[in-house]
């Protein structure tokens, strides 16, 4: 761009194009209408999506969103139903696997409480569907961003300056422009890493999800499509390392020592992934005309299966809180405006963050007398229908003060 030549004019600018960033930018497009002017940087774009192959739980109130959005329909052939979840406490070595609790049901007549879909699987929907809304979505970095009362100004790695009403940070949980923005976090690592990979099985799993607690960490089976699962292993990060470089043949036998044998058979499908697993809470969501979104506002242990869920909340209630002051001729990126995104979404994030901490702390541990408290505390739930129905719909995200697009309601 020249010296003297003007900015390209935006309404929205996202810096980062993953599940969240697209699901923004799809949601805003639709909130403020097909003329809005909505840009995602991304250095990702263009590049091959089969890299990452892990798969998440999308739960009920995201479906919900991710059908508003239009992607849903693109991702139901390869999303598997969760009907039934199964937590269970032992050792590795113990031959029995007592069942403590069982959630089962829908969060609505013939609505699961979540689906298992491949991450690229999304990614791809939500890329093609961004591509007919007519989103700017380019292949670069955002680079800096200055703001100012009536605007921001955001310089892209591709050379171009933009000026927008808003800049939303959906660029992960070491987000760049956080940093810029001059907002702290509070952060830990648990020492902990997450094995992801898909395994085949023999037996049918009848869309049931396994969560078995382990002294290093849980480890998830959860149904996909056909005979197979996508399978999260916990391990302190030093062994969960060494597992992931065994001969496959090692590796195959500690996969059957954890997987059991109710579903027969097991065989790797992918190769292993390792992921080390933290916690962080950014002191603020917001800044001027400046907004964090997903990871780059939270990252919380996967023990619950909530970390993109939360971020699909993100998504419904910033669209939802700039829609509805875009449409009484409101500066949607004022600080009331951002403020009430943030009132919407830290109180429910820092309870989910909390609760996911303590989780993993009371189930992994060595502790005999923890695994007493605990087993008999997830007796007495599972004696109680109307507090497991509860817990089923907040992990939906249906409870408390829901947007509307987690009601599957347009803007």
């Amino acid at each position: 761009m020249g010296k003297d030549a003007r900015p390209e004019a935006a309404d929205v600018v996202i810096a980062g194009g993953g599940l969240a960033g697209l699901s923004l930018a799809l949601a805003l497009k639709d909130g403020l209408g097909p003329d809005a002017a909505i840009t995602v940087y991304d250095p990702g774009f263009g590049k091959p999506l089969t890299g990452d192959r892990r798969c998440s739980a999308i739960a009920a109130g995201a479906r919900r969103l991710l059908t508003v959005l239009g992607v849903w329909d693109e991702v139901a052939p390869e999303a598997q139903p969760m009907k039934t979840m199964v937590v269970t406490d032992s050792r590795t070595r113990d031959v029995a696997r007592p069942v403590f609790l069982t959630f089962d049901g829908d969060v609505e007549p013939g609505e699961p409480f979540a689906y298992m879909v491949p991450n690229a699987v999304l990614q791809q929907a939500l890329t093609d569907a961004a591509g007919r809304a007519g989103i700017d979505m380019r292949a670069a970095p955002v680079s800096d961003f200055a703001t100012d009362r009536s605007g921001v100004t955001v310089t892209g790695g591709d050379g171009a300056v933009l000026r927008a009403s808003l800049l939303v940070a959906c660029d992960g949980s070491k987000s760049r422009l956080r940093s810029l923005a001059g907002i702290t976090s509070t952060s830990w690592a648990y020492g902990q890493s997450a094995i992801t990979f898909t395994v085949e099985h023999e037996r049918p799993h009848l869309g049931e999800a396994v969560e078995h607690f382990l002294p290093p960490g849980p480890f998830a089976t959860l149904p996909l499509p056909g005979n197979r699962a996508s399978i999260v292993w916990t391990e302190r990060t030093e062994d969960a390392k060494r597992y992931a470089e065994l001969p496959d043949y090692r590796f195959q036998e500690e996969l059957e020592q954890r997987f059991g044998h109710k579903l027969g058979w097991v065989k790797l499908e992918t190769k292993p992934q390792v992921y080390p697993l933290g916690f962080a809470m950014a002191r603020s969501f917001i800044g001027e005309r400046f907004a964090l979104v997903g990871d780059a506002a939270h990252l919380i242990h996967p023990i619950a299966g909530q970390g993109l869920n939360m971020g699909l909340r993100d998504v419904a209630a910033l669209a939802e809180a700039v829609t509805d002051a875009a449409r009484v001729g409101l500066d949607f990126a004022s600080p009331q405006v951002l403020e009430r995104y943030q009132r919407w979404r830290r109180f429910d994030t820092l309870a989910m963050g909390v609760a996911t901490d303590t989780l993993n702390k009371l189930f992994s541990n060595q502790s005999d007398a923890l695994r007493i408290i605990r087993d008999v505390g997830l007796g007495l739930v599972d004696r109680m229908p109307k507090l497991k129905g509860l817990f089923i719909r907040d992990a939906a995200g249906l409870t408390g003060a829901v947007p509307k697009l987690l009601r599957g309601q347009a803007l």
